[in-house]
């Protein structure tokens, strides 16, 4: 049981015309279920609800809408196909560039000789970063590689690039992650991050360029893409082990790698369904299974080449010993999950937590494999953004580099707290929700101080985490026929994924009866330290009770008296050939009514050209700030009414012109004795009110003081400041940064916004 705030959808009355268009779109399984489902999630249009439930209705998106860039790497490719020559594979060591690194492998390998002309390096997680190296590319360049392919990473590799075109090898960079300011010195860089935030490729995963790099190069060369479908099953792996946005291509792409999992003959991915207990025909399977496993390898080893070669290999003996050794890693993964986890919590028990904003814990002996994992589960537990370090030990004379993982829950933007502090790092990755750091060991105390300073000026509401309720149903629609038609209806909107969640469902007052609790058993039958709790649950709607499981808990964790409410999901177990739930948090049912929240439905009409005609909270002007984004997002809350996302792209902030305008203003209120109400002067400028404090500050230069009196300002003139350069570098800074900000919030993701929110 955790401390988040439960938030229910508004109450809205589905139409039975809503309900008829979706059931006549998806007969096999639609109904009142599913149409709330989509409805709340903004899919409430017939021409999106048929690309979103008729797979066979989307229109898949040329690989060639990436534009001159995939027209580079295809043309560069077609020559080393010509002139015979060597092609290196340069990927990642999690599922998404794991997948990439196999997709390119085999796809490239319908043009190149794999192992003579075709070769994968994959860095190594516990000694190595993410992307290029100088080492890595030696070797490459010792092999004679003339062109390396990355996948999954490379964007902002700018010095290692260089590097290699030094050494007389050209790249092609495919990615999804941060860009560069300037374009790299590469043959082509394939980033859907350069397209538009509403382009259908936009959200695109690492193995989903590859693929779609796979699919072009398979166009030019043959007029048809049809030898790069069999890489669906490893591009679905890698789309949703990696949490993108199942969207447009996302989710078509998905969709059909599903479908081709099921039905897979590669002998490593038939290993890792069994050990997993999993047939290959739900997101789950992927999600719970294949890919926690294939990411465990690089997070306990640190070298996970020898997946790539589990999952294309088309040996069966050497695919069930490949397969062996990741089930291994996994469950030691597990264990020493549940250890770091363990010390991180006593740790976290020294902290004030009233007074900590964001949590920053680390110890010397820590492995940085599981750091994102532990720092994922402590900000859960805490509702504060959470950054988990390992400290080595001090040596004489060199300076120590702390490296961690830090991880957010939704009120906060996790990639711009930490940017803010950017000066105490050496290197520094990420998104909003998961990031990795480096920097000095001496450098935490200001790190900390900063960061948490920083996040006192950005939050406007309070800390804690919120889970977020799609349905209430009872335990009689989950029994039987009701049960499987239950299932169906969420089955309809699969996969789940970023963009999509998978629902979350209420049921209110249950009690639990027949609770027990086990250890797995690796493969030599000895327990680990990794548990789960088995019980059923039972409310008055029927006499029979429902199964469910809640993982990491012991049966002295579930509570055998009283009535609970319980927010649980629903899941098919292949291996029982049943039904069960997975028990996500619970809460005494007689304290439940005043702890819920409702949360309002966000539609994006950035793009549009004019938002709809619809009784809602239209936001028409782009934010500046959290809090002014939440201002409006608490205004539809509270009218319980959609918030509707309307603003045009942000103006270009001349710096020049916003410094000529407030000094103009400043010398005339100055001269004539006049004042100026501070949200005037902050319209006029198109201002926040931090970023023109700075500006205010700046006019001491000037000899011109501002004072602030009941929210309106009064200049007077006074002395110059003899040096206030610092002064107007940060103005000049707060300017950037507060354009930066405004770009964020017309070009992020909805789902980003609405999570965060």
């Amino acid at each position: 049981m955790n401390s988040a705030r439960w938030l229910l959808p508004p109450d809205s009355e589905i139409s039975a015309p809503y309900i008829a268009m979706v059931q006549e779109l998806a007969p096999d399984g639609a109904g009142k279920f599913s149409a709330q489902l989509l409805w709340q999630r903004g899919i409430r249009t017939a021409e999106v609800l048929q690309g979103f439930l008729d797979v066979d209705a989307y229109q898949p998106t040329s690989p060639f809408a990436f534009g001159e860039e995939m027209q580079l790497a295809v043309a560069r490719l077609e020559r080393a196909i010509a002139n015979e020559e060597k092609v290196a594979i340069w990927g990642d060591f999690d599922a998404d560039g794991i997948t990439s690194t196999s997709v390119l492998w085999e796809g490239l390998g319908l043009f190149f000789p794999q192992t003579e002309k075709l070769k994968y390096l994959i860095p190594n997680r516990l000694k190595e970063s993410h992307g290029l190296n100088k080492s890595g590319i030696d070797e490459l360049a010792d092999w004679g590689a003339n062109v390396i392919v990355t996948c999954d990473t490379g964007s902002t590799n700018i010095e290692e690039i260089l590097y290699a075109c030094d050494r007389g090898i050209d790249v092609i960079v495919t990615d999804h992650h941060t860009l560069p300011p300037e374009r790299p010195s590469v043959s082509a860089i394939v980033n859907p991050r350069y397209l538009a935030n509403d382009h259908p490729l936009f959200n695109l995963s690492g193995v989903a360029v590859a693929y779609k790099l796979v699919e072009a190069l398979c166009l030019d060369h043959f007029g048809t893409a049809d030898s790069a479908l069999p890489l669906l099953d490893l591009v679905a792996i890698g789309l949703i082990a990696d949490l993108v946005e199942l969207r447009a291509d996302c989710r078509y792409l998905a969709q059909r790698g599903i479908a081709t999992l099921k039905r897979t003959e590669r002998p490593g991915l038939i290993e890792l369904l069994q050990r997993c207990r999993r047939t290959g025909d739900r997101p789950t399977d992927i999600s719970f299974g294949i890919g926690p496993r294939i990411n465990a390898v690089s997070r306990i080893h640190g070298d996970a080449s020898f997946c790539v070669e589990l999952l294309t290999s088309q040996d069966p003996e050497r695919c069930s010993q490949l397969a062996e050794e990741t089930e291994l890693a996994n469950l030691r993964r597990k264990e020493t999950q549940r250890d770091v986890l363990a010390q991180a919590q006593k740790k976290l028990a020294q902290l004030d937590l009233s007074t900590t904003g964001v949590v920053i814990l680390s110890d010397p002996q820590w492995p940085g494999g599981v750091l994102g994992l532990v720092a994922g589960q402590i900000a859960q537990e805490t509702g504060k953004p959470t950054i988990a370090l390992t400290t080595p030990l001090p040596k004489p004379g060199k300076v120590v580099i702390a490296k961690g993982s830090a991880r957010s829950v939704n009120q906060i933007d996790l990639y711009q707290l930490v940017d803010s502090q950017r000066h105490w790092l050496t290197s520094f990755g990420g998104h909003p929700f998961a990031a990795g750091l480096a920097l000095p060991v001496e450098n935490i105390p200001f790190f900390r101080d900063g960061i948490n300073q920083q996040l006192k000026q950005i939050q406007t509401v309070p800390a804690g985490p919120e889970l977020k309720l799609d349905l209430t149903v009872t335990v009689a629609d989950l029994q039987k026929e009701a049960g499987r038609k239950l299932f169906n209806e969420l089955h309809v909107l699969e996969p789940y994924g970023m963009g999509n969640p998978i629902p979350t469902l209420l049921i209110r007052a249950v009690k639990f009866s027949r609770v027990s609790h086990k250890n797995p058993k690796d493969a030599k039958g000895k327990k680990v330290r990794f548990i789960k709790t088995s019980f059923f649950v039972e409310d008055d709607s029927c006499d029979r009770g429902f199964p469910c499981i809640w993982w990491g808990h012991y049966k002295d964790d579930v509570p055998t008296v009283g009535r609970w409410d319980v927010a649980v999901e629903l899941d098919y177990n292949s291996y029982r050939r049943g039904y069960e739930l997975r028990l996500v948090d619970l809460r005494p049912a007689e304290n439940a009514e005043a702890l819920v929240q409702t949360a309002a439905v966000v539609l994006d009409y950035r793009t549009q050209a004019k938002p709809p005609d619809t009784d809602a909270v239209v936001l028409s002007d782009c934010p500046r700030t959290w809090g002014e984004l939440r201002k409006a997002y608490q205004a539809a809350q509270e009218r319980d009414r959609p918030l509707v996302l309307a603003y045009s792209s942000p103006d270009e902030l001349d710096f020049a012109e916003l410094w000529r305008t407030l000094v103009g203003v400043a010398k005339y209120l100055a001269r004539t004795g006049e004042s100026i109400p501070l949200a005037q002067l902050q319209a006029k400028l198109k201002l926040d009110e931090r970023t023109l404090s700075q500006g205010l500050s700046t006019l001491h230069s000037l000899g011109l003081t501002a004072h602030l009196q009941q929210k309106t300002l009064i200049f007077e003139t006074t002395e110059p400041a003899p040096d206030s350069t610092s002064e107007f570098v940060h103005f000049q800074a707060a300017i950037a940064e507060l354009q930066f900000q405004q770009q964020y919030f017309y070009e992020a993701p909805l789902e980003i916004l609405t999570t965060i929110l």
